[in-house]
């Protein structure tokens, strides 16, 4: 079982919808955990099959009393919500004066995404030195920045990445560029610019921008999201991260 985290250096590059996207066309078992100390999107993002919105109070906030109380209700399966495209959940909050509340749970958030039944994608919106996300990231089986190939946002990923090079498993770091389907350029482009900085990071593939696989991820689109740009994108790059997060050399090793 492994643990994905995946991050934004600066402002919104869709985070939040790349790890939507990976959760959907996973080929295991997987929940998708929304725990940006910002605030998270999820919640507004999705709606349960029946179109109602997820309870707020079913999730992240709910673990964090749980685990502060030491009680027998913190197994991460006990908060999911599961989404109209059938993907297990555990919202986040709001707005980020709810989470001041959580403080040392921040540190037992490993824990308890690793002793999951399944794999967990962790969306931990951008992360800055002193984050209170960087136990998860530290942990993490693999971090994978989600990054628009434009001038801010590269220079931003650059030095995330090497103000973070001591606290992040080397081997681990993948980055995702989220562009259009016909941008053929930017990843080998970016990882060109990664290598040079000797940043150690690989660019594991493109996310497609596609506002109608996106409105199927928010149930606001009927249709089955691994049929549009954004589920095919999502797909190969699944792959991608699973072999970065070891998944194919732990099964090796169990087989």
């Amino acid at each position: 079982m492994s643990v994905i985290a995946l991050v934004s250096a600066k402002g919104s590059p869709g985070v939040t919808m790349t790890a939507l996207a990976l959760a959907s066309v996973w080929p295991e078992r997987v929940a998708l955990a929304d725990i940006d100390p910002a605030g998270g999107d999820l919640i507004w993002r999705t709606r349960t099959e029946g179109g109602d919105p997820l309870d707020p109070d079913r999730g992240l906030l709910a673990l964090g009393a749980a685990t502060r109380r030491g009680a027998g209700e913190t197994a991460l399966v006990l908060h999911l919500q599961e989404t109209s495209q059938g993907v297990p959940v555990l919202v986040g909050v709001p707005s980020p004066e709810l989470l001041s509340g959580l403080g040392a749970v921040w540190g037992q958030l490993p824990a308890v995404f690793a002793a999951h039944h399944g794999d967990v994608i962790v969306d931990c919106g951008r992360v800055v030195p002193g984050s209170s996300v960087l136990p998860v990231l530290a942990k993490a089986d693999a971090v994978v920045f989600v990054v628009r190939p434009d001038v801010e946002g590269i220079a931003q990923l650059r030095e995330r990445l090497a103000s973070l090079s001591g606290q992040l498993e080397a081997g681990r770091v993948g980055v995702i560029v989220r562009t259009t389907y016909r941008d053929t350029r930017s990843g080998a482009d970016l990882q060109q610019l990664l290598d040079a900085h000797g940043l150690g990071a690989v660019v594991l593939g493109v996310v497609a921008e596609d506002e109608k696989g996106a409105a199927v991820l928010s149930s606001t689109r009927i249709g089955s999201v691994r049929r549009s740009l954004l589920g095919r994108s999502a797909v190969t790059l699944s792959a991608a991260v699973r072999d970065l997060a070891g998944f194919t050399a732990a099964v090796e090793v169990s087989a």
